[in-house]
């Protein structure tokens, strides 16, 4: 992702209560985790709430207490659309990205 944006450091910790059931022997952060640290990102950055998740694509973990960063971008810079790129990023590999739309 290029161009100006945001960035957001995540860390979810090992004892967060949606990991117990996903899954149980090897616990992985769920993707509706990594889509709230997305809408907490946005809120940060521009004060929008998440209103609607238009594209997501998971392709790879991120475990427990796994330091990543949230990077967020207008998807058409100088236009209004409200519409958000992100991508979640672990030592500089891509786990997951796609386009959000915010709202006030």
């Amino acid at each position: 992702m290029s161009g100006a944006g945001f960035e957001q450091a995540l860390r979810i910790d090992a004892g967060h209560p949606a990991l117990a059931g996903h899954f149980p022997d090897r616990p992985l952060v769920p993707g509706v985790i990594l889509l709230e640290q997305v809408a907490l990102a946005l809120r940060a950055w521009r004060g929008l709430r998440l209103a609607c998740v238009l594209e997501a694509k998971f392709s790879a973990p991120l475990l427990p207490a796994q330091a990543a960063v949230v990077r967020l971008a207008e998807a058409d810079p100088g236009s209004p659309s409200g519409r958000f790129r992100f991508e979640i990023r672990h030592a500089g590999r891509v786990l997951a990205r796609g386009l959000v739309e915010g709202t006030a």
